[in-house]
């Protein structure tokens, strides 16, 4: 986990035992976490020469992105969607694709050999696609989401978020 998260999730606790009506999260920060935690298992898996932690990391890989990205789509995407502009438009599509994209490189990972060249290099560009996406989902997505979702709305799209998780079934 990221030093930053970490130090976001640490005060976030004290904030919210001092105050509890502020306990409920922006979509933003829960995002955030998840990002920074997939993150760090792709890092893990592109380090790893393990076989076996190689096919353990995958699961684990696949059990994160895979409800993360279909919540994120239905709650988030589909909302910046709706939005007027077309700048909105084109960056909700574009998540949809790259979502996508990691999905089938996901699949074809899973299908692999662990610890051999075309596992390597799947796994490498698997990182590189959902790195690429994230930095341009938290820059432009998240703008779109803070200039048009209030606080309450925000928090709102959280819960929604967690709950279409939950709904999710992974394979």
């Amino acid at each position: 986990m990221a030093v930053r998260t970490t130090i976001e999730r640490a005060t976030r606790s004290v904030m919210d035992a001092l105050n509890p009506a502020l306990n409920e999260n922006d979509i933003l920060d829960t995002l955030q976490a998840e990002h920074d935690d997939v993150q760090e298992l792709l890092a893990r898996l592109v380090d790893s020469s393990s076989g076996r932690e190689q096919k353990q990391l995958v699961g684990k890989i696949k059990q994160a992105l895979i409800p993360h990205t279909k919540a994120e789509e239905r709650v988030v995407y589909d909302a910046v969607l709706a939005l007027r502009g077309k700048e909105a438009r084109i960056d909700g599509n574009e998540g949809y694709i790259e979502h996508s994209l990691a999905d089938q490189t996901l699949k074809k990972l899973g299908q692999l050999k662990a610890n051999t060249p075309e596992f390597a290099a799947t796994a490498k560009v698997l990182k590189e696609l959902v790195d690429h996406h994230v930095q341009e989902e938290e820059r432009n997505i998240w703008l779109q989401v803070r200039q048009n979702f209030s606080t309450e709305q925000r928090q709102r799209m959280n819960r929604d978020f967690l709950s279409a998780k939950k709904r999710v079934k992974v394979a």
